[in-house]
């Protein structure tokens, strides 16, 4: 089977572990992302579970991973070879309803890919038993440190037996991963093969000193080419805007960021994997945990603020023994910050002033790819007709429900709602409320539930 999807040589990680993990042992796996640590730990976890039982609400099999994204590619690895030999698999993650999860957590599953903060939420709603669990994983134990997840992961592996097979894979392990190495895993044997992320010299490392003014038309320069590129902004907002600027320009974008659904986010990923869009802009979400073949450019649009991020980013080229490259623009008030980054990052880049059309951009970025128009937006004519009713609802006064005796009539509730149901500001979008993500966005990639915000009735 993996032959069939061109895998006919292991690589180092999948060496080295494959005869202890097969053999039962605990094993720490230290190797950055892109290593080949997925196929490492699934080929020993089917094999292994291969033959056995499941029970209602129970998992045999658990992988923790800390983000949805990382969850769908690790489950995308695993089902396919649990499916071959009869087993189940099933994910589990926040951001999306959970009535499937429950219903395929009912009927007791061989491998549970989860993320922390949605597994736990189901545990104590009585939805699923990690008691009968035989072989657990951890999968980029360093991320989940990074996001502070790992008191959550702790009250998770303090539920499974603790004779149970453990497998931890991190790229390093400080902020707390070595305490999770000796507190779960039993006399582990450690295999460490790569460094914590793409060495440097698989990549080439620019500066492109840039100014304000310019900067715009060099992004679009350098994400022009033909071959697929990745560009990292620092906030959501700012990576929703540029992805539509360069798709209104003729370079098919698509953004990931915190504030899309799930489902916004597997399209968009997928459109990115396939080659429907050239061009991903992203938060640092996608600085861990995704993995897709040929990113050939790298592009800190905005610089990260440390090293590490710097080389964890960079990591989404040159994988699996690929060379790629890796572009810094700095702007003047930049320029020092940048320099600091490099040298903490080990990094000895080319560092160049750039303007528009500079001969170093078509070095990096190729040929510009021909124009791709944009796809027309459709007005949507029966959500137009669905507004206008609600409005005409509103505005006969016959169809209106009566406010209760002795209740105050205000212009404005405490919500920031007017009578009408309208935010300010928002008339022109027919009444419409704006969509209000703050809360739900910041829910945490593990999935920890949103908290809704308060809304208080007008006094």
């Amino acid at each position: 089977m993996l032959a069939g999807q061109g895998i006919d040589q292991p690589l180092s990680i999948q060496s080295a572990t494959l005869p202890d993990t097969l053999a039962g042992r605990d094993v720490l796996g230290r190797g950055r992302t892109g290593s080949g640590k997925t196929l490492a730990f699934s080929i020993p976890l089917v094999a292994r579970l291969v033959g056995g039982n499941r029970r209602p609400r129970q998992a045999r099999g658990l992988v923790l991973v800390p983000t949805r994204e990382l969850a769908n590619q690790v489950l995308a690895v695993i089902e396919p070879m649990a499916r071959a030999v009869g087993l189940t698999t099933t994910v589990v993650f926040g951001g999306v309803g959970q009535s499937p999860q429950v219903k395929a957590l009912s009927r007791g599953v061989d491998v549970l890919v989860a993320c922390p903060g949605r597994l736990e939420d189901l545990i104590g709603q009585g939805h699923c038993d990690l008691s009968g669990v035989e072989i657990t994983v951890l999968d980029e134990a360093d991320h989940m440190a990074d996001l502070g997840f790992l008191p959550g992961v702790k009250r998770l592996l303090d539920r499974t037996p603790d004779g149970g097979q453990r497998m931890l894979f991190s790229a390093t392990l400080d902020n707390g991963v070595d305490v999770l190495v000796k507190r779960y895993l039993h006399h582990p044997v450690t295999h460490s093969v790569d460094p914590p992320v793409a060495t440097v010299s698989a990549m080439t490392h620019h500066v492109f000193a840039v100014s304000a003014a310019d900067k715009p038309t060099i992004v679009r320069e350098l994400a022009a080419g033909l071959d697929r590129s990745l560009l990292f902004m620092r906030t959501k907002h700012t990576a929703k805007r540029l992805a539509k600027q360069l798709t209104a320009s003729g370079i098919p974008a698509v953004e990931l960021h915190g504030n899309l659904s799930q489902g916004a986010r597997e399209r968009n990923l997928a459109a990115f994997t396939e080659g429907a869009a050239r061009v991903l802009v992203a938060t640092d979400i996608a600085a861990r945990g995704i993995h897709v073949d040929d990113i050939a450019l790298v592009v800190h649009v905005d610089p990260p603020t440390e090293h590490k991020a710097y080389l964890h980013r960079s990591g989404r080229t040159a994988r699996a023994g690929a060379g790629g490259t890796v572009v810094t623009l700095a702007l003047p008030e930049q320029a020092s910050d940048v320099r600091t980054l490099a040298r903490q990052a080990g990094i000895r880049p080319t560092t160049v002033t750039v303007r528009p059309g500079s001969p170093e951009i078509t070095a990096l970025a190729g040929p510009p790819a021909p124009y791709v128009a944009p796809l027309p937006v459709v007005p949507d004519d029966a959500g137009s007709r669905q507004t206008a009713e609600r409005a005409a609802r509103r505005s006969d006064p016959s169809r209106r429900a009566k406010a209760p005796a002795g209740a105050a009539r205000t212009n404005t509730t405490r919500s920031g709602l007017s009578p009408t149901g309208a935010r300010h500001g928002d008339q022109a979008s027919g009444g419409r409320r704006r969509s209000a993500p703050p809360a739900r966005a910041r829910a945490d990639e593990a999935g920890r539930p949103a908290t809704r915000p308060q809304r208080h009735r007008a006094r």
